[in-house]
């Protein structure tokens, strides 16, 4: 019989009826277990920062020390000058003579700051020596007579105000002129053989103490 003329032959390969009982040519080999589905992986747990405690911040603003009281204030007061007088009653009795010192004031003040710039601008130096200048002394005297102007802005007497305004533009004069002299002596005697380097003035000439 030819290939194409044999009977289409259709095999129910289903092992139970539609009541759910096995049929009686169905096939004895066990069902295939359907496979299972593979397990999704476990999501890694994300560790959690480590939380440390917060530092406290730097308090900007510290509170000051309590100030003395006014009762402690009196008695410090009055400790020091009886000690103040004891003292000035021993020097006139070792200077018999000597009158009794004369109470500080603001012009004293200002007359002894003046003193000490005029001193680190180098006056005052003896004859045949070299003028010894300390502009980093003398310009923070400056300044602190410049404080006490600005301070007592308002609250001087005429011949004090007088005084500190002499003081101050004497000084300042006498800083520029310094300064400038310096600046000339170095520009002169830069880049000549045998002559100091910049900022060292050969004798007769300031000199920088710092």
């Amino acid at each position: 019989m030819p290939e194409q003329n044999k009977p289409f032959v259709v095999t129910d390969r289903r092992k139970f009826t539609a009541d759910g009982e096995i049929r009686p040519d169905a096939d004895p080999s066990p069902a295939k277990e359907p496979r299972a589905a593979a397990p999704e992986p476990e999501p890694t747990p994300t560790p959690e920062p480590i939380s440390t405690p917060q530092q406290s911040a730097p308090q900007q603003d510290e509170e000051l020390p309590a100030g003395p009281t006014a009762e402690q204030s009196d008695q410090a007061r009055a400790a020091y000058d009886a000690t103040a007088d004891r003292l000035d009653t021993a020097i006139r009795a070792a200077n018999p003579g000597m009158d009794h010192p004369p109470a500080m004031s603001f012009v004293q003040l200002v007359q002894s700051i003046y003193m000490s710039a005029i001193m680190q601008l180098g006056a005052n130096t003896p004859e045949g020596q070299q003028p010894q200048v300390d502009l980093m002394g003398a310009r923070q005297s400056i300044d602190m007579l410049t404080m006490l102007q600005e301070k007592t802005q308002n609250n001087l007497a005429t011949d004090e105000s007088r005084l500190l305004d002499s003081a101050l533009f004497e000084l300042r004069m006498g800083f520029l002129e310094i300064t400038q002299a310096l600046a000339r002596s170095a520009a002169a005697k830069a880049g000549q053989p045998g002559q100091p380097a910049p900022g060292r003035p050969g004798p007769g000439g300031p000199s920088i103490v710092r």
